[in-house]
């Protein structure tokens, strides 16, 4: 796909990190950029910065993600790029010590749902409702319509302790790309997930503020380059994927070749 200003992009989560990172490499490029977020100042900064519109959207709410594309394709047309970056999700192990009672405590179902739902199940609806309009589109080279980027995790394949929803439910992402890319083969829509390894995004540059001696740690365990991936390196990735057609179908890691350990 040719990127330029007849292109328009939704990016999911371009508040922050690997998302305002993806929204900003779109937008250099002269693609027109619609950032979808909860954070409406940071989103809206972003959307200044770069020549974009931002759209506070709930990644978990079906009638406000609709509403949200709807308002993008209003301002920008319909998008042929799809960024998701947004989710939620809660941390702990299956079965843990309880510090209150001295006995074990699990990791909740409820808990476990509202990862699936934030992780999992949002990635579906933002793909899902992005390809749908997309297949409304005049096809360009290839028959292309459009391409779906969705965001999985290194720990989808390695996941830590502690991890047992976040990890699975990013295996579940990628496990959602290979079938939505044969899915929307007939539509000429790409799927591809990218697995980010350790990434100096805000949660980690808080960490070099409250414990650098961990942060210090983190970056010395990822085998070259010894350093925390910066998020253009992410955006960089999302621009190959998007111009490079034969890419379909993907899961690809993008972690300095880190493989994590249990904890």
């Amino acid at each position: 796909m040719k990127l330029d200003n007849s292109v328009s992009a939704v990016v999911t989560g371009g508040a922050s990190g690997l998302g305002r990172a993806s929204a900003q490499a779109l937008a250099s490029v002269g693609v027109k950029v619609a950032i979808f977020d909860m954070n409406e100042e940071g989103g809206q900064a972003v959307a200044n910065e770069i020549g974009g519109t931002f759209h506070k959207v709930n990644i978990m709410d079906e009638a406000g993600a609709e509403a949200g594309f709807a308002a993008a394709r209003a301002a920008n047309g319909q998008e042929r790029i799809l960024v998701h970056c947004a989710q939620v999700s809660k941390g702990g192990k299956t079965v843990a010590k309880d510090r209150e009672t001295g006995g074990f405590k699990r990791f909740s179902t409820e808990d476990y749902e509202f990862s699936a739902l934030g992780i999992l199940v949002a990635s579906y609806r933002m793909a899902s409702m992005s390809a749908l309009g997309m297949a409304s589109l005049e096809p360009l080279e290839d028959g292309e319509r459009g391409c779906i980027t969705l965001t999985a995790s290194a720990a989808a394949q390695d996941a830590q302790i502690g991890q047992v929803a976040y990890g699975s439910c990013k295996a579940g992402v990628n496990g959602l790309v290979l079938p939505i890319a044969r899915d929307l083969m007939d539509i000429g829509v790409r799927c591809n997930s990218i697995m980010p390894g350790i990434f100096a995004t805000p949660p980690m540059l808080a960490v070099k503020d409250r414990a650098p001696q961990i942060f210090e740690g983190l970056a010395a365990s990822v085998p070259f380059p010894k350093r925390l991936g910066k998020p253009e390196e992410f955006g960089s990735l999302v621009l190959e994927l998007n111009r490079n057609t034969y890419f379909n179908g993907q899961a690809i890691r993008l972690d300095g070749a880190i493989r994590m350990p249990p904890r």
